[in-house]
């Protein structure tokens, strides 16, 4: 039995990761040069969603780089938009993430069709909307891109938004 348990694992281990229903859906150079920008614009920047569920059920685990520095200045939600700038879910982000960076948190349910095109982006409580955002859908993958930061800014004002800053 002793003998098997080196063979064992590495064939668990190759099922679970090929396995998954979990579906990667941002190519990481792509997110290396998103994080590139964030720093440059000093604006907060969604840089990987890992999505799981089903269809109209989805829980997405969005990735976010932000120039947080406190309460003062920190990414304060992370939204789900479809392409004509309606909101269609936002996760508010209870706090700062100084020592945190990158930052992945989950929100859901997100109640879209596998084929919905979306754009991911995040806010700064200061600054508002960075460029750099992912767009896509669960189908097809996403795509880091760039976006105006002006698109659909008056979603900045629509409900629900942050109470207070934790810390």
């Amino acid at each position: 039995m002793k003998m098997l348990v080196p063979f064992l694992l590495p064939l668990i281990t190759s099922l679970i990761l090929c396995c998954s229903t979990d579906k990667v859906t941002a190519d990481l150079n792509a997110a290396a040069e998103t994080s590139e920008i964030a720093s440059k614009e000093g604006l907060a920047q969604v840089v990987n969603v890992v999505i799981s569920g089903n269809e109209n059920d989805y829980t997405f685990n969005v990735t976010v780089v932000s120039p947080d520095t406190g309460c003062e200045q920190y990414a304060d939600w992370w939204e789900v938009i479809d392409l004509d700038g309606n909101l269609i879910y936002r996760r508010i982000l209870t706090h700062s993430h100084v020592e945190e960076q990158p930052f992945s948190r989950p929100g859901g349910p997100i109640a879209i069709s596998e084929s919905t095109e979306v754009y991911v982006r995040a806010h700064m409580n200061n600054k508002g909307y960075g460029s750099a955002v992912l767009q896509g859908s669960v189908e097809k993958g996403f795509d880091a891109i760039q976006l105006n930061t002006e698109f659909a800014e008056d979603l900045a004002s629509a409900d629900p938004l942050p109470e207070a800053c934790a810390f």
